[in-house]
């Protein structure tokens, strides 16, 4: 079994249409083997010294160790806020197989 070498990149977005093209571009680049959009969800935060709360569109992204950096690059060229969420976990666990298509999945030479 696989483990930390595939990795869970999350970020949320403001709309549906920046979820999408942050993970389509993500993956059709190969920074990424595949990625989750979920929403709309609710968040609560702090910004600008002040409470607040809104609709936010969570985009979860697979990735391998090697490209993680390269993707939150390219997620933080892509977003349309300045300072977005911006996570990565290790995945502790999973099967060789999955772990292999999440390597396979980006590297360019597949």
């Amino acid at each position: 079994m696989a483990s930390a070498s595939v990795w869970s990149v999350t970020t949320t977005t403001p709309t549906e249409e920046s979820a999408q093209a942050i993970a389509r571009a993500a993956v059709s680049e190969r920074l990424a083997a595949g990625a989750l959009i979920a929403g709309p969800v609710v968040s609560v935060f702090w910004h600008l010294g002040e409470l607040g709360d809104g609709q936010e569109w969570r985009v979860e992204l697979r990735t391998s160790s090697a490209t993680r950096d390269k993707l939150a690059d390219r997620i933080k060229e892509l977003h349309p806020w300045d300072n977005p969420e911006l996570i990565g976990q290790p995945i502790e666990w999973c099967p060789e197989e999955y772990a292999n298509w999440v390597d396979r999945s980006t590297t360019a030479s597949e």
